[in-house]
């Protein structure tokens, strides 16, 4: 099993990509705390060093689904900006999304159709006798590639099955790149309110959650007034 997940700020200004990069940390010491296999597949720079915009991630691992769930939504980092010292806000919000699998181009060496020709360019007549050249084609992509590096036909052959694999794959990248781009600009806003988790401070702490109805009510007008307040 496995899942494609971002951590965007949105929209949001530059101490949200600086909460991205924060949370960032967190997230990948809980994945692995949990088993969770990562790999970074995109990663968009910050305006400033150490933030980032927005990050993507190629989850796989048997807990994934409800490691997932605990971060999903949206994140707020109750703290003073380190960017601008006076500015009052202190509730800053980014978001975690889940991208749509896309399907993979399926690879199969069953699927190419190899043409050998004799190689081209100097080499002598060793070169030119003996058809050691390879041209290559995946056939449900119509990719296609040209192999002459050795003088083992076999060699070539083994070496265009790498390379043919290696631009279907490009193709997967480019389609989630784009699909990334989209989803990112249509986070015009992450959504505030009922975060997923909260964290504070600079050593980015879990708040823990007050059990009480009481503080719970406490805590939700604060949220709310503070919301009101950066609307102003």
């Amino acid at each position: 099993m496995d899942k494609i997940i971002q951590i965007s700020s949105g929209k949001g200004p530059l101490e949200c990509q600086f909460v991205v990069a924060k949370v960032l940390k967190v997230f990948l010491e809980e994945a692995k705390e949990n088993s969770i296999e990562y790999e970074i597949i995109h990663r968009e720079k910050g305006d400033e060093n150490l933030t980032l915009k927005s990050v993507t991630l190629l989850l796989k691992g048997k807990n994934l689904e409800n490691f997932a769930k605990s971060w999903l939504g949206s994140i707020c980092w109750i703290g003073k900006s380190t960017f601008r010292k006076n500015h009052q806000r202190s509730n800053w919000f980014i978001g975690v999304f889940e991208l749509e699998n896309l399907e993979k181009t399926a690879f199969n060496p069953k699927d190419i159709q190899f043409q050998t020709t004799r190689s081209q360019g100097s080499g002598g007549q060793n070169v030119n006798k003996v058809s050691t050249a390879v041209r290559a084609t995946h056939l449900p992509t119509k990719i296609s590639v040209f192999v002459q590096d050795t003088r083992s036909q076999l060699e070539n052959k083994k070496i265009s099955i790498k390379r043919l694999e290696e631009k279907v794959l490009e193709i997967d990248l480019r389609n989630l790149e784009k699909q990334m781009q989209e989803t990112w600009k249509n986070q015009t806003e992450i959504q505030r309110g009922n975060p997923t988790r909260t964290f504070k401070g600079t050593d980015f702490k879990n708040n823990e959650a007050d059990l009480s109805f009481k503080k719970k009510r406490s805590r939700l007008k604060n949220e709310l007034k503070n919301y009101r307040n950066e609307l102003n």
